[in-house]
């Protein structure tokens, strides 16, 4: 399998290289009904979407980007935009292309023969020839929503690859269609402000539909936040292998089994992430969870994690941390140095490197005064796949 350069080499070359990979945005479908209770669709689309292109491959921003540059550019959430709008958030995004669109209702059949249906239509922009797609328009029954936006990611799928991927029923059978009452719950749940009310509409959108992962990732990072660690871990875990940000959830529930003093099972929910996509903040995490299992691998971990960027002190901190458990002091003592000139002001980095100079043992159980190996949070997937894109289409030869 090729290789691609880790995520400190990634962002040099995304700065300094002239061809970068192109990204995409998804904009909530403006309401256009009469009903201000169907706001929720209008981000359902968006979220359907967004997952469906994601798990294909395509760079999406997430919604909480999306969030911040509305909140910057002072627009509501349910906001009908303009089109100079659309394009000013796409700017913000630092988007190569923008889908947006609207949806409203359809009146009932006369005699009522057919309940009131749906239309959603939707258009995708070019940001940097500021060329706009033909309409994508589909129409159906309230409860057929679910297929109408399938559809409709379909139609996008095929204008921003028209040459490559897998058909159309490949495609409808790898994203299956989510209960539209599921689909609603997950929406609301995201719309919504108090814990309670989140944590309500997303356990019930769970409970609808078993197989819809994204509710589970949301009640991950709900638990997450209030370090109820060992619950969020569990919803983390119920994230199946499909979903777009699978590797997010393994990476976030390795952090919290770790917090829960679950060291083997943060191991293999680590190391199932570093099979897949070689982020230094994955080896890092994996090496520190293996370094408190007492694993010898932590330090090849560690390595790996220097290898990707050398200037990060936290890396050369748990090669020290490691090697020191190891009664190795000589090379715990030119790690701890290292971390301590890369961050003067970090005072564990200080402490362990007089600690290995004077040749102290470590504890033969692990003491609350000595500190202990240091975790990444920040999970860097998208600059990674970023990187790997751009890399793909670099023609032969080309060096970046």
């Amino acid at each position: 399998m090729q290789r691609f350069p880790a995520l400190s080499a990634a962002l040099i070359v995304l700065i300094t290289c002239p061809l970068f990979a192109e990204t995409l945005a998804v904009l909530p479908f403006f309401n256009l009904s009469d009903n201000p209770n169907l706001t929720w669709a209008g981000e359902s689309v968006a979220a359907v979407v967004s997952e469906s292109l994601s798990g294909e491959g395509l760079v999406v921003s997430s919604r909480e980007d999306r969030l911040e540059v509305y909140r910057r550019l002072s627009l509501r959430e349910d906001a009908v935009l303009t089109r100079a709008s659309v394009v000013r958030v796409a700017e913000a995004l630092d988007a190569d292309y923008v889908i947006y669109g609207q949806f409203r209702t359809l009146p009932a059949a006369k005699g009522g023969a057919q309940p009131p249906g749906v239309e959603i239509s939707g258009r995708v922009i070019d940001i940097k020839r500021l060329r706009q797609s033909g309409e994508f328009r589909h129409a159906g029954k309230l409860t057929e929503l679910a297929a109408l936006q399938a559809n409709l990611a379909w139609d996008v799928l095929k204008f921003l690859r028209p040459e490559g991927g897998a058909g159309e029923a490949e495609f409808k059978r790898r994203w299956r269609l989510v209960r539209l009452d599921a689909i609603e719950n997950y929406v609301r749940g995201i719309m919504a402000g108090a814990f309670e009310q989140k944590h309500r509409f997303l356990t019930q959108a769970a409970r609808l539909d078993e197989s819809f992962s994204q509710p589970r990732f949301q009640l991950g990072r709900l638990h997450m936040d209030r370090q109820n660690w060992a619950v969020a871990a569990e919803w983390f875990k119920g994230v199946q292998a499909a979903a777009s940000n699978a590797r997010e959830a393994r990476f976030l529930e390795g952090l919290c089994r770790y917090h829960a003093a679950d060291f083997a099972g943060a191991r293999a929910a680590f190391a199932s992430v570093a099979a897949e996509v070689p982020l230094n903040e994955v080896f890092n995490n994996l090496g520190a969870a293996r370094a408190r299992l007492g694993d010898p691998e932590a330090a090849r971990n560690f390595r790996r994690a220097i290898e990707g960027d050398s200037a990060d002190p936290d890396y050369h901190f748990n090669l020290g941390w490691v090697l020191w458990k190891g009664s190795d002091f000589e090379g715990c003592a030119a790690s701890f140095e290292t971390a301590a000139r890369l961050n003067p002001e970090d005072p564990d980095a200080a402490y362990m490197f007089d600690q290995c100079r004077k040749r102290v043992k470590p504890r033969a159980v692990d003491s609350p005064d000595d500190p202990l190996p240091k975790l990444k949070h920040d999970y860097q997937e998208r600059a990674w796949r970023q990187l790997k894109e751009m890399l793909e289409q670099r023609p032969t030869g080309q060096q970046p």
